[in-house]
């Protein structure tokens, strides 16, 4: 995939604090969260579509 180091990662970390702050941060992460959560949800939803023909 993308095969980033811990120094890769850190400079990240350290990229992120510095634009966002420490009090955006968990904002940030929760929202990600919940985007990813409801995307799993749609891509692992069966389609009404295809119940309907079948």
């Amino acid at each position: 995939m993308l095969h980033l180091g811990w120094a890769e990662v850190g400079l990240i970390a350290i990229a992120a604090l510095l634009v966002f702050g420490p009090k955006k941060i968990p904002e940030l992460g929760s929202a990600l969260g919940k985007t990813l959560r409801g995307f799993k949800e749609e891509v692992n939803k069966p389609d009404d579509a295809e119940q309907e023909e079948g």
